[in-house]
């Protein structure tokens, strides 16, 4: 996929959820029940790029569920995330920053206690995981550029379930399934040919596709936003999304 395809030029008045590094500031306050579900949404962004890159590193599937895990307790724990300061560059440098010298740690693997020494932070299914590193193309990059590309993806399958929430609500499934391809520019049918299909005009779909990815733009915009990035680094993270999936 050509990402630059994927969307049109960057719109600067498209509207998204200005954060302002509010996630990150969240997750790393004293414990309640948004301090959780701050935690668990970085988690959720970051979770399969951390796991990926230890991963590459040459660990196994087991250790890098335990790191993964050991990880997030960490920084949780820990309170790294107060150090966090956008004026000091990108949060996803942050944390790989953070990565790296968590996994330079010298301590004993051996007798580590499993699952972030017994702290569960999220429950997530570890054979599912491992499956999806195991479907992954080949990819011969650095652990750092495979980071950066399964961040890239992971703000983007958000962004699309996002979307396609928004359509089932709206009692349009089908109309969003059929679009889709032309969404993620990989149909193999013609405007025409799904305008007939859905019984609508050929002009009429062109304007769905093209309503589909302005509302993407801004839900990819909101989901960078909500994890870890200030207004003025948007536009900035969008053409690294671009690079990282080029």
């Amino acid at each position: 996929m050509d990402p630059q395809t994927f969307f049109d030029p960057p719109d600067k008045t498209a509207s998204f959820d200005n954060t302002n590094w509010f996630t990150v500031r969240q997750a790393g306050s004293v414990a309640s029940s948004q301090t959780d579900a701050a935690r668990a949404r970085l988690c959720q962004s970051y979770w399969y790029p951390i796991y990926f890159y230890i991963r590459r590193l040459g660990h196994g599937a087991e250790d890098a569920q335990d790191l993964t895990q050991e990880f997030f307790a960490r920084i949780f724990h820990k309170n790294y995330l107060q150090s966090a300061d956008s004026d000091k560059g990108k949060f996803r440098s942050f944390l790989l920053t953070m990565l790296k010298h968590f996994m330079a740690d010298e301590w004993d693997w051996a007798h580590r206690q499993k699952r972030g020494g017994g702290a569960e932070i999220l429950s997530l299914d570890a054979q599912d995981t491992e499956f999806r590193y195991r479907t992954e193309p080949a990819d011969e990059s650095t652990p750092e550029k495979a980071f950066e590309r399964r961040w890239a993806a992971s703000v983007l399958e958000h962004a699309l379930e996002r979307l396609k929430d928004e359509y089932l609500a709206a009692g349009k499934a089908r109309l969003f399934e059929e679009l889709k391809p032309f969404l993620m520019c990989d149909s193999e049918i013609s405007c025409a040919e799904a305008a007939q299909k859905l019984e609508l005009t050929e002009s009429n779909v062109k304007v769905t596709v093209h309503r589909l990815r302005h509302r993407c733009r801004e839900l990819v915009r909101a989901e960078i936003a909500g994890i870890g990035a200030s207004p003025a680094q948007i536009e900035e993270e969008i053409r690294d999304l671009f690079a990282a999936l080029a």
